[in-house]
């Protein structure tokens, strides 16, 4: 197929064309992650902590594959817009070798540690038997979503949005509409607790990744990813781990964040590190539709820096950063409005809520002002610079929230690590455009 239109098409228009159906399939994403927390919050509040406290877990898995989906997706494009076909080939198949590889080794690491890191957080017995429940099926089956997250980046690198956000929004809703089923015993099917939404997860990621290779089958992809040829590829590693270990690290960085957190949390009540889980749960809502709009203007951005359009690669992260401004603002204006509905969510003890609504209305003061960091990345790791992307995601996740989380919570109590949040997210956005600043007046004149 042709990606010409990559080069040609008005910014806007093309850019809306790109970011649109992957923000509208993230939506639908985020949307599954509340819902699925919303029915397990029904077994119990120490089912929704044992799904909060398991999270970081289960997000390195997310984080290498799409780490690495992101490493073969700038490739690729970089590539196609080079006009170099063969090579797009040869690094869409080494994405799918190396995919192989890191689902053996995350299976190998995460199921052995499953309790044990659980039990450095709690040592309830009914939360620690949701979690290590919940994550040997998660961890067994880790392969599923992996090759699901290269097919969706390959699709997206070669500009079939579509085709991604039919494959996500398949899933996403076979999860949702199992999630309830399989929980409670609904029907035909006998109840199985948090254990059924761990099924139903699996079972919405193998809908997803079903859709994808159908296409693939089909020759809707427009280049090749097959092992044998990923095999015989190696010599493309170091370009797509260029970008793609910053990009895996920049995922990794959360669930870091999210373990530190939960350790200072936790001196306080396990309260607090319930509405930490809460709160990241709320958030994908507005993070994960930025992150759709960012994922749309990568490919973009690499297929036009490699076909030496520099003026249009300037103007795509313009248009992007207002479109996810635009999605920051309405999340705050959420999270202002009606914070206590959000968390009566996953809750109805009167306590959490409280506190819960309070701690909402302080972290979204963040919100716009961290969509310049989110666009930034996304514009680095397209031109190749997964590096300076990782660096900025350090700052927001690791060397400036953390310890200003620890310093604050001594004064200020849990208030304290709330406030952590915007404070950090401003300086980042101000060190991120520094950075954008001087690497286009670098690269692209």
């Amino acid at each position: 197929m042709d990606q010409s239109f990559m080069k040609t098409k008005k910014i806007f228009p093309l850019v809306l064309s790109m970011a649109l159906p992957m923000a509208l399939s993230m939506l639908v994403n985020s949307l599954y992650n509340i819902v699925d927390s919303f029915f397990i919050s029904q077994i119990s509040e120490k089912a929704m902590t044992a799904l909060s406290l398991i999270f970081p877990l289960q997000n390195t898995t997310i984080a290498v594959s799409v780490g690495l989906g992101i490493g073969v997706n700038a490739a690729v494009a970089f590539f196609l817009g080079s006009g170099d076909r063969e090579t797009a080939d040869k690094a869409a198949s080494l994405g799918l070798v190396l995919t192989l590889m890191h689902t053996l080794i995350l299976m190998a690491v995460l199921l052995p540690i499953n309790r044990w890191f659980l039990e450095q957080f709690t040592k309830d017995p009914e939360v620690l038997n949701y979690g290590v429940r919940y994550g040997r099926i998660i961890f067994s089956t880790v392969i599923v979503g992996q090759v699901g997250i290269i097919y969706e980046k390959l699709f997206q690198a070669v500009g079939q949005m579509r085709i991604s956000m039919i494959a996500m929004m398949a899933g996403c809703i076979t999860n949702i509409i199992l999630d309830p089923i399989m929980i409670f015993g609904i029907g035909f099917c006998p109840e199985m607790g948090i254990d059924g939404a761990a099924i139903a997860t699996v079972i919405g990621q193998a809908v997803t990744l079903i859709i994808y290779y159908v296409c693939y089958a089909k020759g809707m992809l427009g280049v090749r990813a097959n092992v044998f040829l990923g095999l015989r590829s190696t010599k493309l590693t170091g370009r797509i781990y260029q970008v793609g270990i910053p990009a895996m690290l920049s995922n990794l960085l959360p669930s870091l964040m999210i373990t530190v957190m939960n350790a200072i949390l936790a001196a306080f009540s396990a309260t607090s590190v319930l509405i930490l889980g809460i709160y990241y749960k709320l958030q994908t809502f507005i993070y994960l539709s930025a992150n759709g709009i960012v994922q749309g203007i990568r490919p973009l951005v690499a297929y036009n820096f490699g076909a030496g359009e520099p003026r249009r690669v300037r103007a795509i992260a313009r248009t992007a950063l207002a479109m996810t401004s635009f999605v920051m603002a309405v999340g705050t204006l959420l999270c202002l409005v009606c914070p206590a509905q959000l968390i009566g969510m996953f809750t109805t003890r009167a306590e959490t809520v409280r506190e819960g609504a309070a701690a909402l209305r302080i972290i979204s003061a963040g919100f716009i002002i961290s969509g310049v960091s989110v666009t930034v990345c996304g514009v680095l790791e397209g031109l190749g610079y997964g590096a300076r992307s990782f660096v900025i995601n350090m700052l927001r996740y690791v060397v400036l929230i953390l310890p200003l989380a620890f310093l604050l919570s001594r004064i200020f109590g849990t208030a304290g690590v709330w406030n952590a949040f915007w404070i950090t997210e401003t300086a980042a956005a101000v060190i991120s455009f520094i950075v954008y600043k001087r690497t286009m007046h670098g690269m692209v004149k």
